[in-house]
């Protein structure tokens, strides 16, 4: 037999291993990417996962795979470009760095003498928005913007005005104890190598997984259950939810008392102070404790807040934000048979859903032995978790309503008492933070 040539079935990729992360999204996988020596010098030639990091441990998606296109790719911009033709002709030719800037310097520097507010700045993905927005700033102009604001910042801004953190880079559902994980408008372009092995974790354990996205693909085609929403509509669909949850008094009001500004009382009475918190003469906001039906610092030491807490004082009625929300969201515009045709999800299935979280976050709690001590002071020798938890992404921000529809969705969360409690939704450091 003639003698066969030996084939190395594991070539080297790279001459070196650099690792660094991920910029494809802003999910910031570890990575390690493969360097090659040529004749025209060091290149990329090859990126996988980095199993010794803790945010994918190995795992890379397809859009990490093919960040070596961002430069090696012939269609990469190697030197700055002068349009030649009509716009849209296509028409450019290249021109050295010093004509570009003394090019850009003759455009803006009238501008910043004049009326640096009439430059409008927008970059698109370059991850350096800080930099740029800081350069914004610098010159004058208010009007800047870049890829975030039409992304999901409008989703961040809600999470953090709400609980203080938001979905995404500033937390994750607490995936060893979680029993129902709710997903909404999550497709597989963001966050996707945690969120592919957090499914991966629940299915294998037996947590129950539900989508709610127009189309069945990806994370919702191995859902357990699937809501095939109108485009848009999930911020209803969501109040809805809420409206049933109060109806029926499926909500955690111990938590929402202890640990929430639900019972502080707000200026009911029609004026430029109407809607804000009243406060003692240190500033701090104020509740009616339980026990002495006085007004009391909300952080005060002992303190039981009431949640129907009401206060006359100076000729206005002030009322617990509960009292408001709950005025609100029962009124007869948001229940499931005025919502269902909208949201293209019939009554009978908005119940369901409804009853389902109830189900397991008060049916279904969990409670750890694990002494702790609250802002208040006060010691617990054990923490009750409601494990319910959801996760949202692009199909709730990219709307006009991305803002309050983000908004709503932690206001359920919160409902259920499913933040920051095992098997909830759990911030990581340095969130929670305050909204100013």
């Amino acid at each position: 037999m003639a003698h066969q040539p030996k084939i190395d079935l594991s070539p080297r990729s790279g001459d070196r291993m650099a690792q660094t992360t991920c910029y494809m999204c802003a999910c910031r996988c570890g990575i390690n990417v493969h360097l090659k020596d040529t004749a025209d010098g060091e290149r990329v030639a090859y990126i996988e996962g980095n199993r010794d990091h803790p945010v994918n441990r190995g795992v890379l998606c397809a859009k990490g795979a093919a960040g070596l296109m961002q430069v090696t790719s012939p269609a990469r911009l190697r030197a700055p470009l002068r349009r030649t033709g009509p716009r849209g002709s296509g028409a450019f030719e290249e021109i050295s760095w010093e004509e570009a800037l003394e090019t850009a310097v003759s455009w803006l520097a009238p501008l910043r003498a004049e009326a640096p507010e009439k430059l409008a700045f927008f970059t698109g993905r370059d991850q350096s928005q800080s930099f740029t927005g800081l350069w914004a700033q610098q010159f004058g102009t208010p009007n800047y913007a870049a890829h975030g604001g039409f992304c999901s910042v409008n989703m961040a801004a809600a999470g953090i005005y709400t609980i203080g953190g938001a979905f995404w880079e500033f937390g994750q559902p607490d995936w060893d104890r979680t029993k129902l994980f709710v997903l909404f408008g999550v497709a597989e372009d963001h966050d996707s190598n945690p969120i592919k092995m957090g499914i991966g974790q629940l299915k294998a354990r037996g947590a129950k997984v539900i989508g709610v996205n127009p189309v069945r693909t990806g994370y919702n085609a191995v859902a357990d259950e699937w809501f095939g929403i109108t485009p848009g509509t999930d911020g209803l669909l969501i109040l809805s939810l809420i409206h049933v949850l109060l109806k029926a008094g499926r909500i955690d009001l111990d938590y929402l008392a202890r640990w929430t500004n639900a019972p502080v009382l707000l200026n009911a009475a029609p004026g430029p102070e109407q809607g804000l918190p009243l406060r003692d003469e240190a500033g701090r906001m104020l509740v009616i404790d339980r026990a002495t039906g006085a007004p009391v610092a909300f952080d005060a030491a002992g303190v039981r807040p009431d949640l129907a807490g009401r206060l006359e004082r100076d000729g206005a009625t002030h009322r617990s934000v509960f009292q408001h929300m709950a005025e609100r969201y029962m009124a007869p515009e948001y229940a499931p048979e005025a919502v269902a045709e909208r949201c293209g999800i019939p009554a009978p299935r908005i119940r369901a859903l409804a009853a389902e979280l109830a189900r397991v976050a008060f049916d279904e709690a969990i409670e750890i032995a694990q002494p702790w001590l609250d802002f208040r002071g006060e010691r617990h020798e054990t923490m009750v978790g409601r494990p319910v938890a959801m996760h949202a992404m692009r199909g709730i921000s990219a709307h006009g309503n991305g803002f309050h529809t983000a908004r709503a969705l932690h206001i359920l969360q919160v409902l259920l008492g499913s933040v920051e409690t095992p098997g909830g939704f759990r911030l990581k450091p340095p969130y929670p933070k305050p909204p100013a």
